[in-house]
């Protein structure tokens, strides 16, 4: 599923300078650690865990730390549903792609991990979210992946001039201001099970900003081909997330 919520602004997208064929890299503190059991016989394989870490200011817009458990891999390599990390180390692909084509000052990230349901109260998501929304120029639009209870959603927002104090006061209930407009972009791709949510949000991601338009409101718009993603779209994203992380396992 895709959602947009978007402000009362000029009906423009900015354009995409990027081309289809940039590649994904970039730098991740990576450690690998091995840990051991205390009531392991003798023999016995000890349990290993690699762990990367991502310390990307400009992804999140703070110092951010994101942990790669072994679980986290196995559970993406059986195609099993997607946590809020597989999800950001994806976003941190894609960052690379943007820096690659300068669209870092036209496309944004928020972590999905400080803004889903589990993820403290909801005046603190807001919080959170109002913040990293009052920290840019007001030009950008924002993926903000949202998992609201064993399901994943793409949330974008344009328009960001007074975004942020809008939906904050929206969501206190303050007088006087305008609440956000939301919009489902009903013509997206149609997951065929339960379990292709996640994948299918970061296909979505990818495709926004492959496209040298960036006018996805027109691509996903009601009356659209919502026919699944074929399997060899997601095996792409999906090698792609796989050769960013082993590439940062070297």
């Amino acid at each position: 599923m895709l959602k947009l919520t978007t402000f009362q602004g000029p009906e423009q997208s900015p354009k995409n300078p990027m081309s289809d064929k940039a590649s994904c890299y970039g730098a991740l503190d990576v450690r690998a650690l091995n840990v051991a059991d205390d009531n392991a016989k003798d023999g016995e394989k000890q349990e290993e865990m690699t762990t990367l870490k991502v310390h990307e200011k400009e992804v999140f817009g703070f110092e951010h730390q994101t942990f790669v458990l072994i679980e986290d891999i196995t559970q993406f390599a059986a195609m099993d549903e997607t946590g809020a990390t597989v999800v950001a180390v994806y976003m941190r692909c894609l960052f690379d792609v943007l820096k690659t084509a300068n669209m870092v000052n036209i496309v944004g990230f928020v972590d999905p991990a400080q803004v889903s349901a589990n993820s403290g109260s909801l005046t603190q998501r807001s919080h959170l979210l109002a913040n990293r929304l009052q920290k840019t120029d007001g030009e950008q639009i924002f993926f903000m992946p949202y998992n609201p209870g064993h399901h994943w959603v793409l949330l974008i927002c344009k328009n960001i001039v007074n975004t942020a104090i809008k939906m904050y006061n929206s969501h206190i209930g303050r007088q006087g201001r305008k609440a956000p407009i939301w919009k489902t972009l009903q013509g997206t791709p149609k997951q065929p099970s339960s379990v292709e949510c996640g994948y299918y949000v970061m296909h979505f991601m990818r495709d926004i900003i492959t496209d040298p338009s960036l006018e996805f409101e027109k691509k996903f718009e009601k009356g659209k081909d919502q026919a699944p993603y074929p399997q060899e779209a997601i095996e792409e994203v999906r090698k792609e997330w796989a050769d960013f992380v082993c590439l940062q396992m070297e």
